[in-house]
Formats: C-alpha cells, sequence, structure tokens
C-alpha cells in the first residue's frame, strides 16, 4: 500500500514539474527573444522594439498572437504528414530535459543516476526534426539547410561528448546532482579549462547559432530548413532553438560553473544563482552572434575535426592518465 502511495506521488510531482516547465520554456522563449532583439540593437547603435510596452517589453507577446493568427501553408509537394509533424518534433524533445536540470539541491522534476546521458540523448533528437523538415518542405534550399545540420551536429556532438567525459572522470558519476555537489569548493572552469572552452564553441555550434548558423543561412539558403513554414509551424522552431540555448547552458552550468553554489547559500538563492549564470551563458551566446561574421561550411567542419576533436581527446586522455595516477 506505501509503495502505491509513492509511486502515486512520484507521478503526480512528475507532471506537476513537465507542467511547470513547458511554462518555463515558453517564458524563457519570450524572455530571450525580447532581450536578444534589444542587445542587437544596442550593438548596431539602435533602439530595438520600443512602441508596445515600457521599453517595448510586449513586443515579444503581440508578435507570438500574430503568428498564432497566421495560417500553417503547406507546399503543394511537400510530404504533408512529416511537414506537420516535424515542428512538434522539434519542440518536444526540449521539454524532457528540464526534468532532470538541478535548479538547486532539492528544485529538481527527478534526479537519476544517469541524468546527463538522458540530457544528451533528448537533445540529440533536435537533428533528426530539422532533418524531416528540410526533407518533408520539398524545397531544395530546405534540403541543403537540413544536410548542413546532420553534418555539423555529427561533427560537434563528438567534442561535446569529450569535454563532458573529462568531468565525469573526474566526478566519478554521470548525476547532475553528484557533479554540482562536487564543485562546493572549486568550480570545475578552473579544473577543467579547456574543456570548459570546447564544450561552449561546440554547444554554439550544436545549437545551429551564429557565427555557425549554416544550417538556416539566409545569405545562401533563403531561411534553411524552415523556409517553407509559417505561423505556429515556425514558431515552434524558434521556441525549441532558445529552449536548446537554455539546456546547453544549464549544462555548462552543472559541470563547469558550480550550478546552485554561489556567495550565499539558501534554497531560494541558489536557484536564483542557476538561472543567473544560465543566462548570463545564453546573453553571450548573443553577443557572438552580433559581433563575429558567419563563417565557411568548410570552416565550420575543420573548426571540429582538425581542432576541437583532437584537443578534446588529448584532454580527456590527459584528464584520465591524472585521475589514474590520484
Amino acid at each position: 500500500m506505501d509503495t502505491m502511495q509513492f509511486s502515486f506521488g512520484d507521478v503526480m510531482r512528475l507532471v506537476t514539474a513537465f507542467v511547470l516547465l513547458i511554462s518555463l520554456v515558453f517564458i524563457n522563449a519570450l524572455v530571450m527573444g525580447y532581450l536578444e532583439r534589444k542587445v542587437a540593437a544596442r550593438i548596431q547603435r539602435r533602439w530595438g522594439p520600443m512602441e508596445v510596452g515600457v521599453q517595448g517589453w510586449l513586443q515579444m507577446v503581440i508578435d507570438g498572437v500574430k503568428i498564432i493568427a497566421k495560417q500553417l501553408i503547406v507546399p503543394r509537394d511537400a510530404d504533408r504528414t512529416i511537414f506537420r509533424v516535424a515542428p512538434l518534433l522539434s519542440f518536444t524533445p526540449v521539454v524532457l530535459p528540464f526534468l532532470v536540470l538541478p535548479f538547486s539541491k532539492s528544485l529538481v522534476g527527478r534526479d537519476i543516476n544517469l541524468g546527463l546521458i538522458f540530457v544528451l540523448a533528448a537533445s540529440s533528437i533536435n537533428v533528426l526534426s530539422i532533418f524531416v523538415a528540410g526533407w518533408a518542405s520539398n524545397n531544395k534550399y530546405s534540403l541543403f539547410g537540413a544536410v548542413r545540420s546532420v553534418s555539423q551536429n555529427i561533427a560537434y556532438e563528438i567534442p561535446i561528448l569529450l569535454s563532458l567525459l573529462s568531468v565525469v572522470l573526474i566526478t566519478n558519476t554521470f548525476s547532475m546532482q553528484g557533479i554540482v555537489a562536487a564543485q562546493g569548493t572549486v568550480w570545475f572552469v578552473l579544473v577543467q579549462p579547456v574543456a570548459c572552452l570546447i564544450y561552449l564553441i561546440s554547444a554554439t555550434a550544436e545549437t545551429n547559432r551564429a557565427p555557425f548558423d549554416l544550417p538556416e543561412a539566409e545569405s545562401e539558403l533563403t531561411a534553411g530548413y524552415h523556409t517553407e513554414y509559417s505561423g505556429f509551424g515556425f514558431s515552434l522552431f524558434m521556441i525549441a532553438e532558445y529552449g536548446n540555448m537554455f539546456i546547453v547552458c544549464a549544462v555548462a552550468t552543472v559541470l563547469f560553473f558550480g550550478g546552485w553554489h554561489g556567495p550565499f547559500s539558501g534554497e531560494y538563492l541558489g536557484a536564483l544563482w542557476f538561472l543567473l549564470k544560465v543566462f548570463l551563458l545564453m546573453l553571450t551566446m548573443v553577443w557572438v552572434r552580433w559581433t563575429y561574421p558567419r563563417v565557411r561550411f568548410d570552416q565550420l567542419m575543420n573548426l571540429a575535426w582538425k581542432y576541437l576533436i583532437p584537443f578534446s581527446l588529448g584532454n580527456l586522455l590527459l584528464t584520465a592518465l591524472i585521475v589514474a595516477c590520484l
């Protein structure tokens, strides 16, 4: 009887966390959409959104209502079923990693021993949705963008995994809570600076952010894999992109920047420190986008295969050697 009650409570906790985290995904998209437009405007010496609300803070809400009201137009020769499924396939996996992200010591949907592997597995579905969207659109620009995305993600997933394994070797756990707990005295960004730098560069490429946004290069492919998408279908891709940004920055916060640890302790302060670190990393990605020009595709692939993968592999071997000696 006690086991049944525990299981029911556990399920209710997961359902509640799932609903709250879906809300967090949408709120994150609204906040980051607004901040990106304002940061881009400041870098380009203009004001950005100013008309709707104070300093234009309601602009994203109005844009969201406008997008929902627009019709999702399906191209005549497209695969209609897969075309409609692709945006959902892009958005749904974004919510799953939020369930295991430790916002504080006790504020986590579900703490599992293989939390890091779960996050990586769920995040890898995004490339499948992009390829499906490009293939189903029956558009050459969309297909080129989809093929670029697949090759880009395959290349940059390798240095991401190698850099994260360096931290796993030190902590001897895949638990997100365990990794944060191991940084009570020193953050791993000081212990593994090379792994941290490689991860941040690779994560930027993994989320298709500039200067690595080749799958949606407007100057070459119109809009890449989502050229044919409009209305709510297009918005789901954008929400998923900001959600993936949050996830990769949250993983960086957990593995390299001490998670919820900060100058002052406390349950709510821990969650505040965690979110502050995540949004600072996201704003750094925005800053990089509007500062550096887009690289060529051969430069993108050479960076991964000739530099990031060898350096991350060497760092992993060195870490393994030091851990074995200690």
